[in-house]
């Protein structure tokens, strides 16, 4: 039996980054800043980029973010299908949002939906919650650190079955998350708790 990876210790001491590692960071921050500031936008264009590059390295040297390890590597194959599924549910949860708006009748009911992600860095923390909040519908309230617990507000859930079907949501997200950028040690997490079975902490 696996244990919970939301109950470890997340402040354990790691060696001083190297001058390599830090500039790898922060290229990668940079350019996950870029990427959000361009899907907010809607448009890819190169005045976007360039708007997003000087936002990005603005935010950074005026609020310098604690220093996050990237312990993985890109997969391009996963994360190519992490694009597609993304691109589908955003086109999912438009019209489904569209289907509330314009349905007659009562409003739509709503909920805050409380889902521990399996691997609690700040990292995936972080890009599980931007990629929930760009799909329509859905919105984050908070992000416990502590436990890596994402609450989400959502639109039209009618019942239990509906909230489990979400919470599987998410952590099929994460697991796309981690196997187009995670580690190995992150993936052994993934596989040994999949988002369908009995007992995943969410």
């Amino acid at each position: 039996m696996s244990s919970d990876p939301s109950t470890e210790p997340t402040d354990r001491a790691h060696p001083p980054l190297s001058r390599t590692a830090r500039r790898r960071n922060q290229a990668i921050a940079v350019t996950a800043l870029v990427a959000v500031w361009v899907l907010l936008w809607g448009t890819l264009s190169w005045a976007n980029i360039i708007g997003g590059l000087v936002v990005a390295v603005v935010l950074l040297a005026v609020f310098p973010l604690p220093p996050v390890t990237f312990a993985g590597r890109i997969h391009p194959l996963p994360m190519l299908r992490f694009w597609l599924h993304f691109l589908r549910d955003l086109v999912v949860a438009s019209a489904q949002v569209a289907w509330l708006a314009m349905r007659v009748g009562h409003p739509p009911r709503s909920a805050i939906i409380a889902a521990r992600l399996r691997v609690n860095t700040d990292l995936n923390l972080t890009l599980t919650a931007e990629a929930l909040s760009l799909l329509p519908g859905s919105l984050i309230l908070e992000a416990d650190r502590r436990t890596g617990t994402l609450y989400v507000h959502v639109l039209g859930v009618t019942d239990k079955a509906e909230v489990e079907r979400f919470r599987r949501g998410v952590l099929e997200l994460e697991a796309r998350i981690i196997e187009a950028i995670g580690s190995a040690e992150e993936l052994r997490r993934i596989r040994e708790n999949p988002a369908d079975r009995e007992g995943v902490p969410a």
